[in-house]
Formats: C-alpha cells, sequence, structure tokens
C-alpha cells in the first residue's frame, strides 16, 4: 500500500551531523532503502530551524537544508523526485517516491514575508507557524503565555492561502490554533495525537480534533512515545487506540500519519524505522477495512492537498 507520511526531521538531522549518510544504515530513522523497503509514496521533509540559532542565519540555514536536499537525495537518486501537487503525485512511477517540502516554524523568514514566498517557489507546501516556542507570528504549545496568532501570523496564513499551502497546527498554542481555524483555508495537524489519551501540550481536544475534520483538515498520528501515552514507552497498540478515538469524533476519513521519525530519540517498540511501516499495515489490517487503512495510509493526505 501507498505510504503518505506527513513529517520528519532527515533533514535536520543531516545538517546537525554531516556524518550522516541517506543512502546509509547509519542511525536515520528514514533512508533510501528504508523507504524503498516500506514502498513509501510521499514523504514529507521537514525545514526545522531551531530558535537557538542566531536570526541573521536561519533563513540560510533553511536554505542550506534545501541544498542538503538537493545534493544528498535527489540528485544522487533517479527514482525520488520532489513534488509539489498531486499531479506530481501521480505522475510518480510505481517504484518512485515523491518527496515534499514543509516548513517547521517560521522562525527562519524573521518577518519577512519575501523569504516565505522564496520558499513556496523552492517547493515548500506546508507551513507550521512555530515549533513550540514563540516568535513573532504566535506561541508555540510549550510557551506560558499561551498567546494566539499575532497580525503578522495572520498575513502568514493568508499567504498560504494565496498560494495554496497547508497551514499546519500542530507545535502551536491552543489560542493560535482556533486563530489559524478562523483564517485558514487548507488546515492540517500534520504530527499531533488525541489528547483525551494522553495529556501533552502538543496534542489536541475533542473540540480541536472536531473543528480540524470540519474544515476538511487531515490530523497526522504521531508515533512520538511522549504523545501515545503517559509511560512514554508506546507500541502499535496505543498508535491504534489515537485512531479509534478520532475516527470516533468523526474523523475516519481525516486521519493518517505523521511519525516524526528522525525527530524523536525513541519510538514505539515494533516501529524502530521506516522499514517497519509495514508491521503496522497489517495491524491496521486486522482492526480496519482495506479502505480504511487506504485512507490512513495515503489517500487522505492526498486528497486534502490544496493543489
Amino acid at each position: 500500500m501507498a505510504i503518505f507520511d506527513a513529517h520528519c526531521d532527515v533533514l535536520y538531522r543531516m545538517h546537525h551531523d554531516n556524518q550522516l549518510r541517506f543512502d546509509q544504515a547509519n542511525g536515520l530513522h528514514i533512508t533510501y532503502e528504508y523507504l524503498k523497503q516500506a514502498k513509501a509514496k510521499v514523504q514529507c521533509f521537514a525545514l526545522f530551524v531551531p530558535d537557538t540559532l542566531p536570526q541573521e542565519i536561519k533563513f540560510k540555514t533553511a536554505l542550506d537544508m534545501i541544498d542538503l536536499l538537493h545534493q544528498e537525495i535527489l540528485d544522487r537518486h533517479s527514482d525520488i523526485h520532489l513534488i509539489r501537487t498531486r499531479q506530481d503525485i501521480d505522475a510518480l512511477g510505481e517504484d518512485e517516491v515523491g518527496i515534499m517540502l514543509t516548513l517547521e516554524g517560521v522562525d527562519a523568514i524573521d518577518i519577512d514575508l519575501v523569504k516565505l514566498r522564496t520558499l513556496f517557489r523552492l517547493g515548500v507546501r506546508s507551513v507550521g507557524m512555530t515549533w513550540n516556542n514563540a516568535n513573532a507570528a504566535c506561541d508555540g504549545a510549550l510557551e506560558s503565555r499561551k498567546a494566539g496568532l499575532s497580525d503578522f501570523g495572520r498575513r502568514i496564513v493568508r499567504e498560504n492561502n494565496r498560494f495554496k499551502v497547508w497551514t499546519d497546527v500542530s507545535h502551536i498554542s491552543e489560542k493560535g490554533f482556533w486563530d489559524v481555524l478562523e483564517e485558514a483555508e487548507f488546515p492540517i495537524a500534520s504530527h499531533s495525537n488525541v489528547k483525551a489519551l494522553c495529556n501533552h501540550p502538543r496534542n489536541l481536544t475533542d473540540e480541536q480534533m472536531k473543528a480540524l475534520f470540519d474544515k476538511g483538515g487531515v490530523m497526522g498520528i504521531t508515533f512520538v512515545p511522549s504523545f501515545l501515552n503517559e509511560s512514554g514507552k508506546a507500541q502499535i497498540a496505543d498508535i491504534l487506540k489515537h485512531i479509534d478515538y478520532a475516527a470516533s469524533l468523526g474523523g475516519a476519513n481525516h486521519l493518517g500519519f505523521g511519525s516524526d521519525f528522525d525527530g524523536i530519540e525513541t519510538t514505539p517498540r515494533e516501529l524502530t524505522n521506516y522499514g517497519d511501516y509495514p508491521v503496522l499495515i497489517n495491524e491496521l489490517l486486522k482492526h480496519y477495512s482495506e479502505d480504511m487503512v487506504k485512507g490512513l495510509l495515503f489517500e487522505n493526505f492526498y486528497r486534502a492537498m490544496p493543489l
């Protein structure tokens, strides 16, 4: 079955550690071999620029990550392609993989929308307003102030709408979530789970999930153990609980996966890397119809693409 995974941090890992190689099994959760082994179809690669970097190098860091994607992945593998639209996905051959760029937090653009539009033109198709911190656009999920979108943040969401780009509510404060739902034409949560099952600030309440689903958005169930249960030690059974709960709120056709591979230090017991996706698929098929599994794995995020 085709897989559309809405979030990973491979580019951050490779940029942070220049010894890591995409075509070698050397510590990455996602490599060329793992993608091929699991028959991946679309993998979103995040541009994550830490808020601890000096502001003057943040945009350059995002550009460096895009260059790294081309130099180390796309240029070396003729069967991997940068994709921007459903048509690009449809054009992929049976054994080809599409990579979609996303921006995890707008710290890199400072207060300059020209930089945002430049990233769109380089292939970014989803924008998360922040990580867990506060920035010029809004507060993150762990910011104690808990403020929503600034006027600048609203301008970003309107640019996302104009360029037909997803606005990603994962990592945002709850007030920011509701502000985004007001403004965004194409909201998603790339990697978030159910707060009622695991009381973590990064997870979504019942009301948030219902509102996201009602607006046509998709929530990527994530493999982060501390978002799956409060013990921090997770397994596939925990993932199924989050799917069941969110589906009961009307999310059956609005759920996918956003693994957060390479953004996490530990993984669910049976999902040690992307190559283990078939293990998850086998478990999904035991619990859900084939049509629902296809939706979870690929079709729901594919259908929600703005272009």
